[in-house]
């Protein structure tokens, strides 16, 4: 039992690393971008919840006082 569970997870690691062969990296460049664009669309987002926020909390006040 032990053998083909052992036979098995030698397989898996084997054919994981094969399809990561087969991957395309992104480049340098290419990776500095996304970065930089994920954190422009989190500050932007981030931004947008706090207005909200703020929105909804003065609303609030109005109605509760």
């Amino acid at each position: 039992m032990s053998v083909s569970v052992m036979g098995r997870v030698r397989q898996f690691v084997h054919d994981t690393i094969s399809e990561l062969h087969k991957c395309t990296w992104p480049g340098r460049k290419e990776l500095l971008e996304s970065t930089i664009l994920v954190l422009i669309a989190i500050a932007v987002l981030s931004s947008f919840v706090a207005v909200v926020d703020l929105v909804i909390v003065r609303l609030l006040e109005l109605i509760t006082i």
